[in-house]
């Protein structure tokens, strides 16, 4: 086929994937490559295979008698979710997976020297709170950084706790967003993006 180019260097292999969080409203990264800002924090381990953007428009069809085909389909709504699986069980990672929530030193009841143990409660009905994110994939020199400015945990959480496996914590971010500003943006160095 005339034009066409066949270019094995645009296949992406994501080598290493990692996945910030930060307060929404924090300085977002300015490119792909640069040490993210202050503000951000790393979710750390991840379990393999289980990082996953999905964008899912939503669209109508107008059917008419003439055609067995729509004669018109218009976009009704657009979506997007970040999913993945974190290993490391922290204060930080607690707290998005579950929407927010307080975490509070208690005394414990036997006592102990320097013993310090912490409760966490999650959020009640109505008290969810918004996260940013930033998904990173990297593949050799090609960096890529989807950013999302505003996100909500919208899942139930699901725990297995085995004996012979980690137990994660899901983490499943439904984008939020508005009008006057991208939902989420892509950030890359690839120069095949060049020619679009």
């Amino acid at each position: 086929m005339a034009g066409e180019i066949t270019n094995a260097t645009q296949i992406v292999v994501p080598a290493r994937t990692r996945v910030w969080l930060a307060p929404v409203g924090t300085t977002a990264p300015a490119d792909a490559t640069a040490a993210m800002p202050a503000g951000w924090f790393s979710v750390g381990l991840t379990t393999e295979d289980s990082l996953k953007f999905n964008e899912e428009p939503s669209f109508e069809q107008v059917k008419s008698a003439q055609t067995d085909f729509p004669s018109r389909t218009f976009q009704t709504a657009d979506s997007a979710t970040i999913e993945v699986d974190l290993q490391q069980w922290s204060a930080q990672n607690f707290k998005a997976v579950f929407g927010g929530g307080e975490i509070t030193e208690i005394t414990p009841a036997a006592g102990g020297a320097g013993a310090k143990h912490y409760r966490f409660a999650p959020p009640r009905v109505g008290g969810r709170t918004e996260i940013a994110g930033v998904i990173e994939v990297i593949d050799g020199p090609k960096s890529y950084r989807y950013v999302v400015p505003r996100a909500m945990q919208m899942e139930g959480v699901q725990t297995d706790l085995q004996k012979a496996k980690e137990a994660v914590l899901p983490l499943r971010l439904a984008v939020q967003g508005g009008d006057d500003s991208d939902a989420w943006y892509l950030i890359t160095n690839d120069p095949a993006f060049a020619a679009a």
